[in-house]
């Protein structure tokens, strides 16, 4: 029998391994803030025992994907323990290539030390100025070749400390100005559409994670772009990658019931359910899943194993250590 709560990247409640009540073993695991013990003394070495924690739990026979959203800026889990970090905007226009590519490996090799193999960064969408747009100042640049090469050398450089990085959110959320947590977004232009996704081609390839946005296009009809399989497996535009698809538990998505979603997302080529937020959520997606036939689900899960086969081994942490990287962060967002 296939183990289909093993696609579930979940999040969970707690800040301790012993609070952890999720009632099926996940493939991956996304912390958030409410399991950070925001103190900058005990947080740190509290998340590394967290995650060492879940791994001996859940992670026995392969390891646990562990992701953070963790871009600088506005988007930073890790603010109480940093203090203020710039925007990859701030950072493309003022350092460029070599900017991003300094802070890739600065969240890299700090994100390792506390236990995480995958930092769900950089973003790709287009930035527009349009004051209501809810991407803001994670985008690096209007222009979608500026965005691949500010993207590009920020993986180069969080990918160099063994850590994964994931596009986001393809086909790209440039022009609009619904927040996807709260609605499904649409773009009627499909040369906007266009103009976003070729900021995503130079830099997929097969093995690299690409999260999937719920996003309406005039292709994906009625459906958001991440549960249309024409947007996500067999996009026009050649992106290839490790889909998965944004928080299943995202307004984005609320109209289609949990049974529809998980369906949808594999029929589309994902191979991951990314689901985030309550407990509930978490529940339904797995029993969804478990429910599906195992033609739909193995192909994804064997892919999903063979991710987890390859990730690499974190550093041991020590106060030292951590202590030696944030001053180092702390100096390059002085200069920022």
């Amino acid at each position: 029998m296939l183990n289909a709560h093993q696609l579930l990247w979940s999040g969970f409640q707690g800040k301790d391994p012993g609070e952890v009540t999720l009632p099926f073993a996940p493939g991956g695991i996304i912390l958030f803030a409410r399991n950070l013990d925001p103190d900058p003394v005990t947080g740190p070495a509290r998340c590394r025992a967290l995650i060492d924690g879940l791994q001996a739990r859940f992670g026995a026979e392969l390891p646990l994907a562990v992701a953070i959203d963790q871009e600088g800026g506005r988007v930073s889990r890790l603010l109480p323990w940093t203090g203020p970090t710039p925007a990859l905007r701030q950072i493309w226009t003022r350092g460029g290539a070599e900017g991003c590519a300094r802070w890739g490996r600065l969240w890299g090799e700090g994100l390792a030390l506390l236990g995480f193999n995958v930092d769900f960064a950089p973003v790709l969408d287009l930035w527009d100025g349009h004051p209501d747009a809810g991407i803001g100042d994670r985008a690096a640049s209007p222009d979608p070749l500026e965005t691949a090469q500010a993207a590009g050398a920020f993986l180069h450089g969080l990918e160099s400390t063994g850590l994964r990085g994931c596009l986001k959110h393809f086909p790209g959320l440039g022009g609009t100005t619904l927040d996807s947590h709260l609605g499904l977004p649409a773009l009627a232009d499909q040369a906007q559409v266009d103009r976003n996704a070729a900021a995503f081609v130079p830099t997929s390839h097969p093995d690299r994670l690409v999260m999937v946005a719920h996003l309406r296009t005039p292709a994906s009809g009625q459906l958001p772009a991440s549960l249309h399989r024409g947007s996500v497996a067999e996009n026009p535009w050649g992106v290839r990658g490790r889909f998965l698809p944004d928080d299943l538990e995202m307004g984005g998505c609320a109209d289609w019931s949990w049974p529809e979603r998980v369906r949808l997302c594999l029929e589309a080529g994902h191979q991951w359910l990314l689901v985030c937020q309550s407990p509930e959520g978490q529940i339904a997606c797995a029993e969804a899943a478990s429910a599906l036939p195992e033609a739909l689900v193995a192909p994804a899960l064997e892919a999903t194993r063979t991710q987890r086969r390859h990730i690499a081994p974190c550093p041991p942490f020590t106060p030292s250590a951590w202590q030696a990287w944030l001053a180092r962060l702390q100096a390059a967002a002085r200069e920022a």
